[in-house]
């Protein structure tokens, strides 16, 4: 008898436990228990790509939708690309409050952490934040 190996599968996007409560309190606060957090990347950025992250009514109809911990989470297609293994997490210390993203694919970040590069290069840096 033969064994075959397979790949472990790599969700698109995880969120942390703090971070989706702190997302479905976002989305309670502003009326919208039934929406979903937006996760995205585009151009721009001290390092070339920048992420950002916004509550939605509904999902667009080229959208990833994932689901963790009562979450919702979309992705755009082009998006998706860079996001492949991203965490989501909620930090809350001294220095900084909010969300943050762990990205595997992130060769390259700029101090604030909002701000990435890929192994290709891509997109155009702008001055730090």
């Amino acid at each position: 008898m033969e064994a075959t190996l397979t790949a472990p599968t790599v969700t698109m996007v995880n969120i942390t436990d703090k971070a989706a409560e702190k997302a479905k309190a976002l989305l309670i606060s502003r009326e919208l228990p039934e929406g979903a957090l937006r996760v995205f990347v585009a151009g721009g950025g001290c390092s070339g790509y920048q992420y950002g992250m916004a509550l939605a009514r509904s999902a667009e109809d080229d959208d990833i939708i994932l689901e963790q911990s009562g979450v919702r989470i979309l992705v755009d297609p082009e998006s998706a690309q860079y996001l492949q293994g991203a965490e989501i997490d909620y930090i809350d210390d001294i220095m900084k409050s909010g969300f943050s993203i762990y990205n595997p694919n992130a060769t390259k970040s700029c101090a604030c952490g909002s701000s990435f590069q890929t192994a290709d290069g891509g997109g155009q840096a702008r001055a730090c934040c």
